[in-house]
Parts: C-alpha cells; structure tokens; sequence
C-alpha cells in the first residue's frame, strides 16, 4: 500500500488536514516551482518563444494521462463552471426535454442549465437525495421514468460532494443512449483517486479542476470535449484557437479558421507564468503515485474512521454507496458547532448540507486518523 507521504507536505505534526474535497495544499515541491516562476513574470525577456507551448503541451498531457484521453481532446480552462458554460455554448438543448441534475448537486453542473432554461424552452429536474443512498439506482430511474419528456443532457458530479455517494457513469451513459441524451461529467471528486477512463466512458464533456484532490493551484481546469463536439464555437474568442492569427506575421489574419480539435476551446490569458507548470507537476505527482494505490490508500484511512465510529450512532453511506474518499457523517448535534470544535483541536473537516465531512489525502497518517476518531467519538457522546 502507498504509504503516507506527509513528508512532501508542509503540515505540522499536530495538525489534521481532513479537507481534500474542499481544498487540497500544495506540496512542498509546488510550493517551490510556484515560487521559482513567479520570478518569470519579473523577467519576461528571459523566456524562450516556444515557452508558453511548451507549459500549454505539458499540462495538456498531464491531465489527458489521468482520464485516458488524447491530449488534443483537451482544453485548458479556468474553472469547472467555464467549461460548463463553454458545453453550454456548443450544445443546444431541445425545447421540451429535459436536464437532469443531482439534488444539491454543486453549483457549477447545475446553475448553468437553470440559467438557460427558460428562454430556451427546456426543464431542469434535479435528482432526489435518495433515502437508501443509492444515487445510480435514483438517476436510472429519472432518465427511464413512463411519461416524462426525454432527457437531452445529464448534467452530473461523479461523486457528490457533499455526501460522497458515487453515480455510476457507464450505467448512466448506457441509460441515456436509447434517446441520444448526451453526458456531462463533473469529475471534481474523482479525478486523481477513481478511475476516469473517457476511452471506455464515452461522455460528450468531463470537467475537473487541479485544486482539490489534485493537489494543485486555483484558477486551473480542464475539459474533455469529446471529437463530435469539436465542432462548436467557443465562449471566448481568443487568436490562439485560430489555426494563423500571430501578431509576429506580415499578414496578422492570416487564417481565422478554428483549430480542429478542442485546444480552440482553451480561455482567454492562459497562464503560462506561474500556475500552468504548479499544475502540470502536481498532475505528473498524482500520476507518478497511482490513482489505483491513491484509492487504496485514502479508502483504508476511511475505513479506519468507519470502523473507529462504531457504536457511536453516527450515520454515513454504506461503504458499496460512498466513495473511497470522502465520509459524510450525520450527528445528532450541529455539524457546524461540531467542526468548530474539531478546528479549535487543529483537526479540520468541513460542514456540508448538515453533515460533517471529512476527506483525507495522502500526507494523512495513522496518527492523524487516531486523533480525529477520539476527536468525533467525543462529540458523539456529548
């Protein structure tokens, strides 16, 4: 098993980071490229004119390693809301269908679609917190429901982030197909510690961000558009999504037309100076570990939490239901007051929905996981 890699973080001893799905630090290694290319801003002249190229290749390859896609099917963008409202500029939903989300779901595979619906004639339905647990089983049933109007796009997070429960997307792309309803997959919580295989999943669109779970910037996301889709305009229209528009040409539009694949889909101002490289390494970490062993390992702390409450009447998913990563947990008392606590012991975790979450990483340990069972067992009691 992958052991605890503390070491490369900079977390002091008596602190019990148990906040991924929140926000994930940065480890030491990043910290220090993120200060070495803040210098490259102060120095422009010094950058070779393939750099930016180079730094828009490598985190484009980096991130299409972690969802088994090609690196062209991949845009660079800056927040898993921009690559919503980017789908939601190539697409065009029906009038009269019908845009499935999760209840509670986050705000950014949702508002995109609420936004839109009126004036293009559609509905948005959000998916019932099912009772049981069991997301996959609740989403089968919206799409197949006698009567309803199809559905033309599930607009869905792979695991929700507030209770951690896991949609199972090949049985929703497989659901879908009968009515050509397309697939949009929020991977926040997953990308990193599940497995993403687009080459297997066929999605339309998978979105994540590099700030969780991947342990690196803010302000850095990415898109899988699938090749059918490539064809769309983009929300912004930037020179660089151009096949020769080059301030550095005699003639300066020398060929406005789109590039062929989904790199004309990448933001305006991508930052090649500081955060591109944060995340490229910190994506290349992520992949050096191994999603399957980072799984494996954030699953046996999990498990640990879970087997340490018991007795204690705290609710949580089933272990089949939830992800490896990520407990959410139901006390009698308030999560908020509860995690307060927890912060004023340098144990922190997070209040989401009623419940409190909690989600390790890899720089957690045995010693982090033992005082934050002593930590909840008391609030339990109390």
């Amino acid at each position: 098993m992958l052991a605890s890699q503390r070491l490369l973080f900079d977390i002091p001893r008596d602190v019990g980071y148990f906040n991924a799905a929140g926000t994930g630090p940065l480890s030491i290694e990043t910290q220090e490229i993120a200060r070495r290319a803040v210098s490259r801003k102060g120095q422009p002249w010094l950058l070779a004119s393939d750099f930016a190229e180079q730094q828009y290749a490598r985190a484009r390859a980096a991130a299409a390693a972690l969802i088994g896609a090609a690196a062209e099917d991949v845009a660079l963008v800056s927040s898993v809301g921009y690559g919503v409202a980017s789908v939601g500029k190539i697409i065009e939903i029906p009038k009269g269908t019908r845009v499935l989300v999760l209840e509670n779901d986050h705000t950014s595979p949702v508002l995109e679609w609420m936004a839109r619906a009126e004036t293009q004639g559609f509905s948005v339905e959000a998916v019932r917190q099912p009772g049981d647990g069991d997301w996959t089983s609740a989403v089968l049933a919206a799409i197949r429901r006698a009567g309803a109007a199809p559905v033309s796009l599930a607009s869905l997070s792979s695991v929700h982030w507030a209770d951690g429960g896991v949609v199972d997307m090949h049985a929703v792309k497989q659901a879908l197909q009968p009515t050509g309803g397309r697939l949009l997959v929020d991977a926040t919580q997953s990308v990193g510690v599940l497995a993403n295989d687009v080459a297997s999943l066929d999605p339309d669109f998978l979105v994540f961000p590099t700030y969780k779970w991947l342990l690196g910037p803010y302000g850095r996301a990415l898109v899988y558009i699938a090749k059918r889709h490539q064809e769309g305009v983009p929300l912004e229209q930037t020179a660089f999504a151009r096949r020769d528009v080059r301030a550095e040409n005699d003639v300066y539009f020398a060929d406005t037309r789109y590039l062929p694949d989904a790199r004309r889909f990448d933001m305006g101002e991508r930052d090649h100076f500081i955060s591109m490289e944060m995340a490229s390494v910190a994506m290349e970490r992520i992949a050096a570990w191994g999603v399957p062993a980072i799984a494996a390992r954030l699953g046996f702390l999990t498990q640990q939490i879970s087997e340490g409450l018991d007795g204690t009447g705290v609710e949580m998913l089933p272990q089949h239901q939830r992800a490896p990563h990520i407990l959410s947990l139901r006390f009698k008392g308030s999560a908020r007051d509860i995690a307060q606590r927890l912060a004023a012991q340098k144990l922190y975790v997070m209040p989401r929905l009623g419940r409190v979450r909690v989600s390790p990483h890899v720089y957690n340990d045995e010693a982090d996981v033992a005082r934050l069972v002593a930590a909840l067992r008391n609030a339990a009691s109390s």
